[in-house]
């Protein structure tokens, strides 16, 4: 008997998600379903692909091998596919998007409602994740990423880039005091993340003139998470325009040291594993996010 599309879509799934019962949710069948797939799967092939202990799947060295080829057969088929699609030039199937949790939530997420009017046919899956992820292992079509790109297998396609600044609430001032110079941060209580340590970088001049390089008091690896504490009153804080524009014209946050801050943009890029052109889906969607950005009112958010 030969194996099927599905069986081996199924296989993907259990590695991908860690469990069968996970992978049955992911491809919306059954638990049963999912393991009589694997297990025709391996009946087929007559090797054993996973092995079950008390905790988790782990795939045998059979499945190692096997996998690689079923992620080439999987995106063969979809290629296939979407090949058909873009004929008529009407861009669709699954689209997976990884991005750090505040691009995806000041960003992304608003434009979502005007990328699917004009593209129906396109099923978004969004994920965010802190770090940078394997866009293979992960099986994402592209990521948002923000900062400078060390990886240089990615295809990348710069889409803007976004100033930082320094802020504080009005409540943690009063109640602490407005610095006036660069060295006055040392009495004051500093946010910053916990990697990597270049984001605690901060667009001041220190004592030699190099960007000051700050310890934080409190750290975290979520920007959204540090600009909750700034707006509670914990500390002051570097963040990105992109997640701050509205604080800062309401009045939450105040920016400090506005003469002295540095003109600091972090590189925004869209970036995606391809070594043939660009597809249709991904193409649609990188297009309309880097033609909407400015339309946020991101200051400095549009590249020059």
């Amino acid at each position: 008997m030969k194996i099927t599309l599905d069986e081996i879509q199924a296989f993907i799934a259990v590695v991908d998600s860690g469990s069968i019962s996970a992978a049955a949710i992911q491809l919306g069948q059954t638990v049963s379903g999912t393991s009589r797939s694997l297990g025709r799967l391996e009946e087929k092939l007559k090797t054993t692909l996973l092995t079950r202990t008390t905790r988790r799947l782990e795939l045998t060295e059979e499945g190692e091998a096997f996998l690689q080829r079923a992620r080439e057969i999987v995106a063969a088929v979809e290629g296939a596919e979407e090949q058909m699609v873009t004929r008529r030039n009407k861009p669709a199937g699954r689209l997976r998007v990884d991005a750090s949790s505040p691009f995806m939530l000041h960003v992304v997420v608003p434009l979502v409602a005007g990328y699917r009017e004009r593209y129906p046919d396109v099923e978004l899956e969004l994920h965010s994740n802190e770090g940078f992820v394997d866009l293979l292992e992960r099986r994402t079509d592209v990521a948002l990423r923000i900062g400078r790109l060390k990886d240089s297998t990615l295809h990348a396609r710069p889409i803007g880039n976004s100033r930082i600044r320094v802020l504080a609430s009005p409540a943690y001032l009063e109640a602490r005091g407005t610095p006036r110079r660069v060295a006055d941060l040392a009495g004051h209580a500093l946010l910053g993340f916990t990697q990597p340590d270049t984001l605690n970088e901060w667009p001041l001049p220190d004592a030699d003139g190099r960007p000051l390089r700050i310890r934080p008091t409190v750290s975290s690896s979520s920007g959204e998470t540090l600009r909750q504490l700034a707006l509670n009153g914990n500390g002051i804080v570097c963040l990105s325009d992109f997640m701050t524009l509205d604080d800062r014209r309401s009045g939450r946050l105040r920016e400090l040291f506005r003469r002295q801050t540095l003109d600091v943009r972090q590189p925004i890029n869209a970036v995606y594993y391809r070594n043939t052109a660009i597809s249709a889906r991904i193409a649609s969607f990188v297009d309309y996010l880097a033609g909407a950005v400015g339309d946020l009112g991101c200051e400095d958010c549009r590249a020059a």
